[in-house]
């Protein structure tokens, strides 16, 4: 078995004898910290009764270090380059399977049929920055609808632990009030407990990033945080009353209700108890499922 490359030096020698060259299109940053790894690995607790999904294996250090311990690794990698070395890497491996395709683009529902062997299976990625919010978007639902539960022998996804821009992370954490909070935010937080695993300096890459990053755990609920009736309706209200950030409540939600009046909504606005003068930012989950109920099928009359 060749050793791991989780250290620039080892790093530096792959891509010497490869003669590779890291794309900037595809947000390419390889950990080369063996420290930051070994936090990875013990959050995601990979055993043989556990798959993991991860996105984008560069080299191959966390798909090898996950390989030792899980059942099963399947690893979907963007760049056909890659392919050959991490065949090569992990030859030694039999419970690796090797997926060249955009993250994106793959059907999680096929994806998950992988595990069909498996007690459970977890998402471990460190994500490309230019398009972790998609990625993201693309799991929370999908780990939270009924398609991922048992169909056609696959099971559902029970965590991510995902590496991802600091300022992002944040974002995904954030509470009401704070500068940070957003409709990102309520989406993360409505899908999933989220906690912290750690920071990651720009060091720990090659190349480095130009800025810090920061690993998260979100761990798929069962059951929403909030009782609503209709989830879709739920986020298309948050995202309006989130439009416009220096807008009051009531400017923002107007665009949901063209056929009402701004005074009839401002008094229903008062009825529920919110200010119509508030920002989206200072409303917590459970004042948005309260909106998002009252206001469904409203025709611009006082109900």
């Amino acid at each position: 078995m060749k050793r791991p490359i989780v250290t620039p030096s080892r790093t530096k020698a792959v891509q010497a004898e490869r003669n590779f060259t890291f794309k900037k299109s595809l947000g390419q940053h390889f950990l080369v910290d063996p420290n930051i790894l070994r936090k990875i690995v013990a959050a995601a607790a990979p055993d043989p009764s556990t798959g993991f999904l991860e996105v984008g294996p560069g080299f191959g250090a966390l798909t090898e270090a996950l390989a030792e311990k899980a059942g099963k690794v399947v690893a979907v990698e963007v760049d056909e380059r890659l392919i050959p070395i991490l065949e090569e890497q992990l030859a030694s491996y039999s419970n690796v399977m090797l997926i060249q395709d955009d993250i994106l683009r793959c059907d999680l529902r096929q994806l998950a049929t992988h595990f069909a062997d498996c007690f459970a299976w977890k998402v471990v990625a460190n994500l490309p920055y230019y398009i972790t919010t998609p990625i993201l978007v693309k799991f929370l639902e999908f780990a939270s609808s009924s398609v991922t539960m048992k169909e056609n022998g696959s099971l559902a996804m029970s965590e991510m632990i995902l590496m991802m821009q600091k300022e992002v992370a944040e974002r995904l954490t954030a509470a009401p009030g704070s500068k940070a909070y957003g409709s990102l935010s309520v989406f993360a937080q409505y899908h999933a407990e989220i906690s912290w695993v750690c920071d990651v300096p720009k060091n720990a890459f090659m190349p480095p990033p130009n800025v810090m990053s920061q690993v998260i755990r979100l761990a798929v609920r069962n059951q929403p945080p909030v009782a609503v009736s209709d989830p879709d309706w739920f986020f298309q209200v948050v995202r309006a009353a989130f439009s416009r950030r220096r807008k009051t409540l009531l400017n923002n939600l107007m665009a949901l209700f063209p056929r009402g009046s701004k005074d009839g909504l401002a008094e229903a606005l008062r009825r529920l108890g919110v200010q119509p003068e508030r920002r989206a930012e200072t409303l917590s989950l459970q004042e948005f499922a309260k909106l998002s109920e009252y206001f469904s099928g409203w025709d611009g009359k006082l109900i």
